[in-house]
C-alpha cells in the first residue's frame, strides 16, 4: 500500500513581488493576445493606402509616419512576449532595411492561427514543428518563384524601377520622382565593385519650404548652414579638420594681473595674439584654404582667418564630420596647428548657395563631365558620397520623406547583394500560401495543421478569392492586388477584379528581403508559442514618490 504525502501549502518559491504565470490561458494564450495587439497596431499602415500614426514619445516629440519600424522604436513596449516581436522587426531593420512591417503583421497572424488549433487542443509542440515544416517549404518554394534579376551594372532607370515598390509603399504617388532621386544619388557614390556599396555614403539634407519637385542630388555634402567668415567661395583648395576648439587655450587655474601703466594695459594680450596669428599663419602658409572645425572658433581666430582668406565651416556632428573627412579624404586633428600633406584633404569646390530662401553649404568634388572639371587638376578624386537636398512644406514631411529614401537606399543595398527579385502586390505571398497548403495537405500526423495554419497566415485581403482563382491557372504565380483600380473602381462604384499581373507593371520586391521576413517572422511566433512561464521579478529602484493630489498649493 502506497502512502500519499501531503504537499505544503503557500509555498513560497520567489521573493515577495514576483509574478508567476503559467499553463495555457495564463502564459500561452496571454502572450498570444498580447503579440496579436501590437501586430493590429501596425497591420493598419501597411502598403500604399497605410494609414499614418501619430505617435508622441517619452520626450514629447511628435511623429505621423506609416513606417513600422519608427512606430515600435518610438512607442515603448513592456510586454514580455510583444517585445520578442519588436526585436524580430528589428533585426529586419538592421538586415534588410525594409518589410519591417511584414515580419510583424506575419507574426502576429501565425499566433492568431496558432490560438485556434491551442483552443481545439492541439500541443504548440506539434504547432511548433508544423511551422517550421512551413516554413522550410516555403522558404525553398521562394527560391523558384524569381522571375528576373537587377542588370548588372545596374543603371539609373533599372535601380529606379526595382526601387519604386519599396518607395511607394511609403509614399505613394511621388515614387517616380523619389525612386529617381534615389537612383541618381546611389550611382554617384557606386564603388567599383557594386557589392561594396555603403548606405552611409548617401546622406540626406531637409529644407523646409517649397515642395517636393524642387528637391535634388548634389554630389559632394551639403549643410545646412552658412560658413562662419567672410570667404564664401573656394575652388580647388586644402582643407584642414580640426575636432578641437579655434581658440586660445584657457588656464585651469586663475590668476590675478596687477597692471600698473597704459603701455602694460595695452601689452597684457599681445603676446598671445602674437602666439595664435603665427599658429593660423602656419596653417595658412601650408596651403591650407578651407578649415572645418568641430567644436568652437574664437573671435580672435575669426579674425586672423578672414584676414587670411581661409573659409571656415562649422560641423558639430560627429558622424558627419567622419563623412565629410570620407569626401576631402583628409584626417581629423585634435591639435590646433599645420597640417602634414597627408593629413590634409583637397575640394574642388567649396560654395555657399541658396536653397528656397535657406542659405546652405556645398563641398563637391568635380569629375569629368561637369562643366569646371579640368584634366589633371590635383585632387581630382571621385568622391565617396551624395547628398539628396530634400524640400517639403512641413517638417513631419521631411522626415517621412527621409524614411522613404532611407528604405529606397537599404533596397538598394539588398539587391546589390542579392539581385533576385520576385512579383510584389502579394503575388509571391500567395503563390506560397497555396504551394504550402498542397504540402500540407500530403503531410501525416498532427503537424499538419500547423502547416496548413502557416499558409493561412500569408493571406488576408478581400479580393483573395480571386486571386486563388488566377493562381490555380498556369503562368498565374505573377498575379497581385492592384491597388489603382480597386481605388478608382470604388469611386465610380464599378465592380473590379482588383488583380494585376505584378510583372507586367514592374511591380517587383527583393527575394532577399521575403527570405528575412519569413525566417524572422516563423522564428518569433515559434518563441512566442515554446514559452509555457512567465517569471517576472519586482522591478528594481526604491518605493514610488506618492502623487500629490491636484492644486494642492491653491488657496
Amino acid at each position: 500500500m502506497s502512502l500519499k504525502v501531503p504537499k505544503a501549502q503557500n509555498l513560497q518559491l520567489f521573493k515577495d513581488g514576483y509574478k508567476h504565470l503559467q499553463g495555457l490561458e495564463d502564459a500561452v494564450l496571454r502572450n498570444i493576445q498580447a503579440v496579436a495587439e501590437l501586430s493590429d497596431l501596425v497591420r493598419t499602415s501597411f502598403g500604399p493606402n497605410g494609414r499614418n500614426k501619430l505617435v508622441i514619445n517619452h520626450i514629447g516629440k511628435l511623429f505621423v509616419t506609416s513606417d513600422a519600424a519608427t512606430i515600435i522604436r518610438e512607442i515603448e513596449v513592456v510586454h514580455p512576449a510583444a517585445k520578442l516581436l519588436v526585436m524580430a522587426s528589428q533585426a529586419q531593420e538592421a538586415e534588410m532595411g525594409d518589410a519591417t512591417n511584414s515580419v510583424m503583421i506575419l507574426a502576429g497572424e501565425m499566433l492568431k492561427k496558432a490560438e485556434q488549433l491551442l483552443i481545439m487542443g492541439l500541443h504548440p509542440s506539434e504547432i511548433i514543428k508544423g511551422y517550421e515544416l512551413a516554413s522550410i517549404k516555403a522558404l525553398a518554394e521562394l527560391e523558384t518563384l524569381s522571375t528576373s534579376k537587377l542588370p548588372s551594372p545596374p543603371t539609373k532607370e533599372t535601380l529606379a524601377s526595382a526601387l519604386k515598390p519599396a518607395i511607394a509603399s511609403k509614399q505613394y504617388g511621388v515614387e517616380d520622382l523619389l525612386a529617381g532621386l534615389v537612383a541618381e544619388a546611389a550611382l554617384t557614390v557606386m564603388p567599383s565593385n557594386p557589392k561594396n556599396f555603403n548606405v552611409d555614403n548617401v546622406r540626406v539634407v531637409k529644407i523646409m519650404g517649397g515642395s517636393l519637385s524642387g528637391s535634388k542630388v548634389v554630389r559632394g555634402m551639403v549643410f545646412g548652414r552658412e560658413p562662419e567668415g567672410i570667404v564664401k567661395k573656394v575652388r580647388g583648395g586644402k582643407v584642414a579638420v580640426f575636432t578641437c576648439a579655434l581658440d586660445s587655450a584657457q588656464t585651469e587655474t586663475k590668476g590675478t594681473v596687477l597692471i600698473r601703466s597704459a603701455d602694460e594695459m595695452l601689452n597684457f594680450t599681445s603676446g598671445e595674439e602674437k602666439h595664435l596669428e603665427k599658429i593660423f599663419q602656419e596653417i595658412a602658409d601650408s596651403g591650407v584654404k578651407v578649415i572645418i572645425a568641430g567644436t568652437t572658433i574664437g573671435e580672435l581666430a575669426m579674425h586672423y582667418l578672414n584676414r587670411m582668406g581661409i573659409a571656415v565651416l562649422k560641423v558639430l556632428s560627429k558622424f558627419d564630420l567622419r563623412r565629410l573627412c570620407r569626401v576631402v579624404n583628409a584626417t581629423p586633428l585634435a591639435r590646433v596647428g599645420a597640417p602634414t600633406p597627408e593629413e590634409a584633404g583637397f575640394v574642388d569646390v567649396f560654395e555657399s548657395i541658396e536653397v528656397g530662401g535657406d542659405r546652405v553649404t556645398v563641398l563637391r568634388q568635380l569629375v569629368e563631365g561637369d562643366a569646371d572639371f579640368v584634366p589633371g587638376a590635383p585632387g581630382g578624386e571621385r568622391t565617396r558620397t551624395a547628398t539628396i537636398v530634400l524640400r517639403g512644406a512641413t517638417q513631419n514631411r521631411l522626415d517621412d520623406l527621409e524614411r522613404a529614401v532611407d528604405d529606397g537606399v537599404n533596397v538598394i543595398k539588398a539587391l546589390l547583394k542579392d539581385a533576385r527579385l520576385v512579383p510584389g502586390a502579394g503575388a509571391t505571398e500567395l503563390e506560397l500560401a497555396k504551394r504550402v497548403d498542397t504540402y500540407g495537405s500530403g503531410l501525416k500526423g498532427l503537424s499538419q495543421h500547423g502547416v496548413r495554419r502557416w499558409a493561412q497566415a500569408l493571406e488576408g485581403n478581400e479580393v483573395v478569392s480571386r486571386l486563388w482563382a488566377k493562381h490555380e491557372n498556369a503562368g498565374g504565380e505573377a498575379f497581385g492586388v492592384d491597388v489603382e483600380l480597386a481605388n478608382v473602381a470604388r469611386m465610380l462604384q464599378a465592380e473590379t477584379d482588383g488583380t494585376l499581373s505584378a510583372v507586367e507593371h514592374e511591380i517587383l520586391d527583393s527575394l532577399a528581403a521575403k527570405q528575412w521576413a519569413i525566417k524572422l517572422a516563423t522564428e518569433a511566433a515559434t518563441s512566442v508559442l515554446s514559452v509555457d512561464s512567465i517569471i517576472m521579478s519586482r522591478p528594481a529602484g526604491g518605493p514610488k514618490v506618492p502623487q500629490q493630489a491636484g492644486n494642492w498649493d491653491e488657496d
